[in-house]
C-alpha cells in the first residue's frame, strides 16, 4: 500500500471512517498471516484526555459517544507466516496478552495502539521488536480452556510487577452485536511508531465470531505497566470469540 501525503499543519483531521464488521480493504498480497484463537476481550471505559498522551504522533483517541476504551486482550497466536508462506508450527504458535488503546489517524483510519505485548514465544518478541518496532515482553504465559471457561496465565522473565491471571466464562454467541461490541473488536490497522514516523499497519479476516463472556477472575498488573492508572470497577464489556485467521498488508 502506497503511503498517503500528510495533511498540512493547518488541515483538519479527517471524518474518521466508519466502524464496520467486515473489513474495509482487502489484502491480496500479505505481508503476514496468521491466526488468532480463544480470545477474551475486557474492556474499561476511560476519559480520552487520560490516554491520549501516549498515542503516537498524529493520531488521537477514537471515541464511541466521547469514551474511549481501554482493552486487555488474552489470546493464542496460531502460525504466523511470512509473505504468503506457510504458517510456522511451533516457532508460530504461542499465548499473547495485549493491552492496547483506541486510535484514529489524520486520514480517518481507525486503529489499535497496543501499549504492550507479552508473548511467551522468544524469536518471534525479537523479530516483532526488531522488525515492526511494537513493544513486545517475553513472558512466560499459558491458556488452560475448560468446558465453558478459559484461563489465562503471564509472567514475565525479567523483572516484576507485571503478573497477570484472568479468566472467563463463555456463555452465548452473539447474535447481533451492539455499537460498542463492534468498535472494540472490528479494528482494521495498527498504528505504531517505526524510525521516527507514525506508521499504519492494515489487516482483515472474517467477521468475528463473539459470544457474550464473564470476567470470574481478575489479578492482573499489565494495565498499570502499560503506564495507565488501575482501572476502576467491573469491566463495562466482555467478550470471547474462539478466533478468526488474519492477513497483514504492508505499512503505509
Amino acid at each position: 500500500m502506497a503511503a498517503s501525503a500528510s495533511p498540512s499543519p493547518s488541515a483538519s483531521p479527517a471524518v474518521p471512517e466508519p466502524v464496520t464488521p467486515d473489513a474495509p480493504r482487502t489484502i491480496a498480497r500479505p505481508l503476514l498471516t496468521q491466526s488468532w484463537r480463544d480470545v477474551a476481550f475486557v474492556h474499561w471505559a476511560a476519559a480520552p484526555d487520560d490516554v491520549a498522551p501516549l498515542l503516537p504522533p498524529g493520531t488521537r483517541p477514537d471515541t464511541l459517544d466521547g469514551v474511549t476504551y481501554i482493552g486487555l486482550v488474552p489470546f493464542r497466536m496460531h502460525r504466523v507466516g511470512w509473505l504468503g508462506l506457510p504458517g510456522l508450527p511451533y516457532l508460530g504458535s504461542f499465548p499473547e496478552t495485549n493491552v492496547r488503546l483506541y486510535s484514529v489517524d489524520e486520514q480517518g483510519r481507525r486503529g489499535v495502539v497496543f501499549l504492550s505485548l507479552d508473548a511467551s514465544r522468544l524469536v518471534a518478541v525479537g523479530t516483532a521488536r526488531a522488525g515492526f518496532g511494537l513493544p513486545y515482553v517475553w513472558s512466560r504465559m499459558s491458556v488452560h480452556r475448560g468446558n465453558d471457561t478459559v484461563a489465562y496465565v503471564s509472567s514475565r522473565h525479567r523483572g516484576r510487577g507485571a503478573d497477570n491471571r484472568v479468566t472467563v466464562r463463555i456463555g452465548n454467541p452473539i447474535a447481533q452485536p451492539t455499537e460498542l461490541e463492534h468498535f472494540v473488536t472490528a479494528r482494521w490497522g495498527l498504528h505504531h511508531r517505526l524510525g521516527g514516523r507514525t506508521r499504519y499497519l492494515p489487516n482483515a479476516h472474517p467477521r468475528w465470531p463473539l459470544r457474550r463472556a464473564e470476567l470470574t477472575a481478575y489479578d492482573s498488573e499489565l494495565i498499570v505497566a502499560a503506564g495507565l492508572p488501575e482501572p476502576v470497577g467491573e469491566p463495562v464489556s466482555v467478550l470471547f470469540s474462539p478466533g478468526v485467521p488474519v492477513r497483514f498488508g504492508r505499512p503505509c
